[in-house]
Formats: C-alpha cells, structure tokens, sequence
C-alpha cells in the first residue's frame, strides 16, 4: 500500500527511475534558478523547463522528452514510446527504457509587447503610381503605395503592392490592410465568395478527394504546378534523407552518407530521388517491383499495413549488392496502398569472407555476406529484431566465412532506415491531404512523363546530328569487354541499348545484375539531358535493354557480384558517356578500401579523377558518377577507428594529357595501429 509521503510499489515498478529522477532534476532546477537569482531576478519571475534523454536498451537514438503534463507513474515513458513510434514507425516491445541525461532550463520570458491598437480611419492613402500585375483571375491594373506615404488609419484592398526600402508586400485580392497605431501593416487575409478561383482552391482541399483512375485522367497538367510538384517530391525524398543522417549511427551512413532515398508509385515506378547514390537507383525501383509482385503472388499474405520490407539480394530481388540494404514501407490511404517510400544504406558490414564485406578476391555470392530476398523487418507495428539478426548472424555458419561483424550497426541503421521512410510517409499524407489522391497521383504521372519526353528529345537531338546509331566499347583490367551499340528511332526517340559483345561472366566479383545497368543508363541519360528534370522511371520508358544472359552485365544467381556495383557500373557509364560524345573517361571505379577484424568492419570509397570534356577540364580528387558519397573526415576516422591518416592528397600529374586535361587522382595512406585485414577493391 502507499504510506504518506511514498509511493505504491506499483508505481514503483512502472517508473522505477522517479525518485532519482526528481532529486536529480530538483538539483538542476535549483542551480539553474540560483544562476538567474544572482543576475537580479526573482524566483517568480523564473520559467522552469525539465527534459530527459530517454531511449531504449541496446538502441543508440536518444530522445529528448518534455516534462509530460500527466503526473501517473507512466508519463514519461508513454510520451517516450509515442514520440518514438512517431519518429519510427514501431515499437521495441519487452524493452527497458534508459536515461541518459536529465537536463533543465531557466528561462525569465521578456516583456510581452501590447497588442497593436488601432487608428481611427482615415482612408486610402496616395497611390504613388500604379502597374498590372498577374493574378488568378488574370491581369490587373494595381495601385502602388510607397511604406513612408503611410500614416495610421489608412487602409488598403487588395490588389495592390507596397515597396519598402528592403522588401515589397504584394496584397492579394480579397486581402485588406490597416496601419495600426504603431505604423505596422495589419492584413487580413480572406477569400471573396463566389469567386471561380476559390471554388477551385476549395474543392482542391476538400476532404472527399474522387480518387478513382477518372478522377485523375481529369487533372489537367499545369506547368506552374508541374515544377512545384516536382519540387515537393524531390523535398520529401531529401527530408528522408536527413532524418536518415540524423537517426543512423555509423560512419558509412552518418557520415559518408552512403544511402539513397527515393517515392515510388503504388507499382513500384520511381517517381523521385533526392541526389544521394546514382548507383542506387535504377536498382531501388527493380526492388521495390520485386517485393511488390512477390509478396502479392497467389498463396503469400500480401502487404498490410504498419508493415516494413527488407531485402539485398542483387540477381534475384532488385539489389545492387549485398551490403547495399534496401527498407521498403507500403504508404497506406483508406487501407489500399497508394505509395512507397524506401531507402537504401551500404551496411559496413554483413559478414562474408573478409571484414568491410567487400572481399577483393570473392568468387560467389555467399562470399559476400548475409543475403535477403524478401522479409518484414517490421510486422503489426513491431520491429523484427530476432529474425533480421538471424539473416545477419547466417553467413557464420559458412566454412571460412562470418556472420556480420557489428550487428550493433546494422540494427541501429535499418531502424534508421524505417525511420527515413516514415517521415516520407507523413509528408505525402501531408500533401494528399494539401490537394487530394487524384492530384498527387496524377502530378506524379506527369512528372514521369515530363522526363521520358525529355530524354525522348535528347535522344532525337542526338540522332539528327551524329546518325541514329552510337557505338562504344572499352575493356575492364581483366580483358573483359564492355560493349554497346546504341539505335535511335529518330521518329520517336526511342532508343535500344544493346549490351552483345560484352564478355561472359567472371569468377570473380566484378559482374554487374541488371538493375546496376539500369542505374548506370538512367543517370548517363539525365545527365545528357539539358534541363532541370527528376531522375525517375520516365528516362528509362523510350529504352528497350538487350543484355545477354551470363553476361558480365546479367549473372547467373550465385555469382559474385560486390564489384560489380563499385567498379564494373562506373565502366558501363564511361561506355555509355563515350558512345555519346559527351566526355571522356572517369577513373574508372570507386576504388573501395575495406578494414577491420572480428570486433568491427569499415568500408569507404576513395575519390579520384573525372574525364575531360570538350569545353571543360576534368576535375581533380573527386568522387565521380556512380558514388557521389563523402569520404570520412579525417578526425572522425581516427577517433572511431584503430588508424592514423598519414596523408590524404592529390596524385599530381596522374590525370590524363589532352587538349583538356583528365582529373588527378589521390593518395591516402592509412596506419593500422593494431593488426586489422584491409583489403582494396578497384580497377
């Protein structure tokens, strides 16, 4: 039983940290308030905030948590575990809550200013001269008022502008201004009934939106709100992005920021990507299709919601290469699925034959690391920590190979990972609910459109200057070619990119899947394209793929293929580059460096030089083409590994002779301090 003064063991059991927590923030609170004291204030006059940095056991994410407004023994771990299901979409069920820190603030608010009084009207000022200006409703003639002209009381309807010395205030039509008392400007901001504008702008914001096929056959295409759509879209998919860096703890993706974030339509069609890995997505869409027709085949449970998806494989379900992990959420809308959101890291590790699973010398797949085809990573709101360790931990049980080497990371990255997509969720349910389903779905068509129309026209451009047909080969170090012969229909742009000639596969681990190609064509095609486009499915519609079958470029299902992505991709896009004319050569691969042992793996792409073009030198010390990474900053390398930079710094002279010169590479020279296996995968 509770006595006075004490708590209920019950109580106790739910917060069982309470007693401590309060002593500790009474502290705090005191120190704080003691500070302001001696600097002249009072105590009554002193605002107390308290927050406490909460996460769960064995997770890395801190959250900061507002004192709750409940006084029940659970309200610090209730508004924990809501505002955790919200930044992640699931919750860690059985798990204790920690506390990191406790933190408080003492704040004296400032003087509230009055509120604006207002001033007896005395009408319109002197307009001091006029203009037209474009409104919804068309041109109009619209008065200008200089800010200085203003006195208090004066009034002003909309349209008009008034230009102050650093900024001009537009008055929309059916705004009306007042200056008050103070000779600030009070708009009202109001729409007039009956107007065809608002009409239009409410039946965009009702809430019951027609989202059938009709309805979005309906929309019209609207080039204004084309390019704000395609900007919305890209917007979201860099937010994913951030809230990825924000919430991953390794070096690979915190820091090097090696993950791409992308929309996609309820088809698996790539709508738009933020500008992370162009290696990544041709594959992403390839993956998202994958899961999307595998988990709806006859007999398997389909995709429901407050589901999460997981899958790596490369020649069977999209991948790109094992330790590239693709997270996939279905976004849900009256309980159909209407889009997905997905984001796709380089784990540093997921076992295989060497740490950094990036083995220079792997000979097939199950060399390279643990392999998803298809998974729930999260099923009825509840992260599948068991079984994902179980995929990750399997490799282990391989004759000289290992399971992941820092499973630590893995976990914390892909709950990252479903983090990214879900902020990508509640901002497209944001915007469907902004302009309704069948304008978000038909702006993404649009846009898909908008793209392939473009690169339809590069194509036919290209043609009617150099022939309806471009040829290119070059050979990888082993000898092996890489072929193609490009065919234009100069009618209707479109275009086969035939891949014969190239050399079989190897046994090795520089054969590319598919989805690789794809990616190398759709960013050599943007890139060709002169205008401001997203990357997405619509580049690749006028391209028909011919590539045969146990290829270097289409692999038989076990063969090894973690060079592939890093090196053989960065040769297909010089391939492609060259049959174009565009510009020579890039230094050819990613040049990976791998490290570490039992305890950890570390992986990075080490930058070097980019090819010359007819107008331009060719960049020095950069990473090119398929990467786009950072590569990790020196103090954070040394400080969170057993290292030392010995030296980082352009390879003078190394880059090709010219009329334009070809890009320098780099030297970075690495001291292990303890013994580590390191290991370079490059051209």
């Amino acid at each position: 039983g509770k006595g006075e003064g004490g708590e209920s063991e019950e109580e106790e059991g739910k917060d069982p940290s309470r007693a401590n927590r309060e002593e500790r923030l009474a502290h705090l609170v005191e120190k704080a308030s003691k500070a302001l004291v001696e600097q002249g204030y009072t105590r009554d006059e002193i605002v107390i905030e308290k927050f406490v940095n909460m996460r769960y056991q064995g997770t890395d994410n801190a959250i900061m948590i507002h004192e709750p407004s409940a006084t029940d023994a659970s309200a610090y771990g209730d508004a924990f575990r809501a505002h955790y299901q919200r930044e992640f979409g699931f919750e860690l069920e059985g798990r204790d809550i920690l506390v990191d820190d406790y933190r408080v603030r003492a704040v004296v608010p400032g003087a509230v200013p009055h509120p604006c009084e207002t001033a007896p009207p005395i009408g319109v000022p002197p307009a001091a001269g006029a203009t037209r200006a474009y409104f919804e409703t068309g041109w109009e003639e619209v008065p200008v008022y200089k800010f200085e002209d203003l006195k208090p009381g004066h009034s002003m309807v909309g349209p008009a502008i008034i230009v102050q010395s650093i900024s001009t205030i537009l008055l929309e039509i059916g705004c009306a201004a007042v200056v008050t008392s103070d000779g600030d400007i009070d708009i009202t901001v109001g729409h007039e009934s009956g107007d065809d504008v608002d009409d239009d702008i409410k039946s965009l914001h009702d809430d019951d939106h027609d989202t059938s096929e009709e309805a979005v056959k309906e929309v019209k295409e609207d080039p204004v709100q084309l390019s704000i759509f395609s900007h919305r879209f890209m917007g979201i998919a860099e937010q994913m992005g951030r809230t990825l860096a924000r919430t991953a703890i390794s070096v690979n993706m915190k820091e090097r920021l090696d993950f791409s974030c992308a929309l996609f339509t309820r088809d698996g069609g790539l709508v738009a990507n933020a500008p992370h890995i162009p290696v990544h997505l041709g594959a992403m869409q390839a993956a998202v299709k994958f899961q999307v027709d595998y988990w709806n085949e006859e007999g398997r449970e389909g995709i429901k919601e407050g589901e999460v998806l997981v899958s790596n494989h490369p020649q069977l379900a999209g991948g790109s290469h094992l330790p590239d992990i693709t997270v996939i959420t279905p976004v849900f809308h009256d309980g159909n699925i209407i889009f997905f959101t997905a984001s796709r890291g380089h784990h540093a590790d997921i076992g295989g034959i060497a740490p950094g699973s990036m083995p220079p010398h792997s000979t097939s797949l199950e060399d390279e690391g643990a392999m998803i085809v298809a998974f729930k990573l999260v099923r009825d709101g509840q992260f599948q920590e068991r079984g994902i360790t179980e995929i990750l931990e399997a490799p282990g049980k391989l004759e000289g190979n290992s399971g992941t080497r820092n499973l630590r990371d893995n976990l914390s990255d892909l709950r990252a990972q479903v983090a990214a997509n879900n902020s990508g969720i509640r901002l497209l349910q944001q915007l469907v609910y902004e302009y309704g389903l069948a304008t978000v779905e038909a702006y993404m068509k649009f846009i898909q459109n908008n793209a392939e129309m473009s690169v339809r026209g590069m194509l036919r451009d290209f043609a009617a200057e150099h022939g309806n047909e471009a040829h290119a080969v070059d050979l990888m170090d082993d000898g092996t070619p890489i072929e193609l012969t490009v065919s234009i229909d100069e009618d209707t742009g479109d275009a086969t990119f035939d891949f014969t000639g190239t050399g079989p596969q190897v046994l090795g681990n520089h054969n590319a899947p598919p989805a690789v190609t794809y990616s190398a064509v759709i960013y050599s095609l943007r890139s060709l394209v002169g205008q401001d486009i997203p990357l997405n499915q619509g580049c690749l519609a006028p391209i028909h793929f011919v590539i045969p079958k146990f290829s270097l470029l289409n692999p038989s299902d076990d063969a090894g293929v973690v060079g592939g992505n890093v090196l053989t991709s960065q040769r297909v896009v010089d391939v492609v580059l060259k049959a174009f004319k565009a510009c020579a050569a890039s230094q050819g691969c990613m040049n990976n460096l791998t490290f570490g042992d039992r305890r950890f793996g570390y992986y990075e792409t080490i930058a070097g030089g980019a090819g010359a073009g007819p107008t331009w030198e060719g960049r020095s010390g950069v990473h090119t083409h398929c990467t786009n990474t950072r590569i990790t900053d020196p103090e954070i390398l040394e400080r969170r590994y057993p290292v030392l930079l010995r030296r980082f710094a352009l390879r003078e002279g190394s880059g090709g002779g010219g009329k334009r010169k070809g890009g320098d590479g780099v030297v970075r020279e690495i001291e292990p301090l303890r013994p580590l296996v390191m290991s370079i995968l490059s051209e």
